[in-house]
């Protein structure tokens, strides 16, 4: 296994290698954000160990880069820096697991080894397809025909939400609780906002096929995911 690991104290850095050596892991070490990020854009691994506070990038923008141009591999956030605000932006740029300074490396191992082994058996589930419709769960890339698009947390969720269930109508109140986390509000329009977003992400100005995007409004109800043999 290939691990990268992004991480600019030498202390922490020297007693990571050797155990990362120790348990039969190959490690590519890098103290600077800008030049780590470029590794992880060139080449191939199996995990990514990722501090945040770094000279050259910080870790989010680092996090959030590889993430936008597709890299689905998984990342661990390495940091000082342990509190839930710091947690959640962490996850929402895409780490899949977060452990706080100071640590046991042998913890850190297991999380590798966990994260490994969940990531392989992922793989087949990672992606959903609706026709023409792809999305990358790892990634939060969708594809529409020959056009691709990062979407935001929110578009994606409601997006993933509504391509799970096909042909099915979600009235607005229902999308509100499971994208937003709130009850219904009939003053707001953030469902109808976020979905035309969607489609204009998704929908290139010079698109070489005539079908709308998929995603039908129901008036005075709801949105659905079209699934007719048009959208495939």
């Amino acid at each position: 296994m290939k691990i990268l690991f992004i991480e600019d104290e030498l202390k922490i850095a020297d007693f990571v290698l050797q155990g990362f050596s120790q348990h039969g892991f190959v490690t590519e070490h890098f103290t600077q954000g800008n030049i780590g990020l470029q590794a992880a854009l060139a080449g191939s691994f199996d995990v990514i160990v990722l501090d945040l506070m770094l000279p050259g990038m910080d870790g989010i923008d680092i996090l959030k880069r590889i993430r936008q141009v597709g890299i689905s591999t998984p990342v661990i956030v390495l940091t000082a820096k342990g509190d839930l605000n710091d947690r959640l932006l962490g996850f929402e740029a895409g780490a899949n697991d977060y452990l706080p300074k100071p640590f046991y490396v042998e913890e850190l191992i297991a999380r590798v080894r966990a994260l490994l082994s969940r990531h392989a058996g992922d793989a087949e589930l990672s992606n959903l397809s609706v026709g023409a419709l792809k999305l990358d769960r790892i990634s939060r890339r969708v594809q529409w025909h020959d056009h691709s698009m990062v979407l935001s947390q929110r578009e994606f969720t409601l997006l993933e939400y509504l391509m799970r269930s096909p042909g099915h109508i979600f009235t607005r109140k229902q999308i509100l609780k499971h994208v937003w986390a709130i009850e219904f509000d009939p003053q707001t329009n953030v469902v109808d906002v976020c979905i035309q977003r969607i489609k204009k992400k998704l929908t290139p100005t010079d698109t070489s096929h005539s079908t709308s995007f998929p995603i039908e409004s129901i008036r005075g109800v709801g949105y659905k995911l079209r699934q007719d043999d048009s959208i495939s």
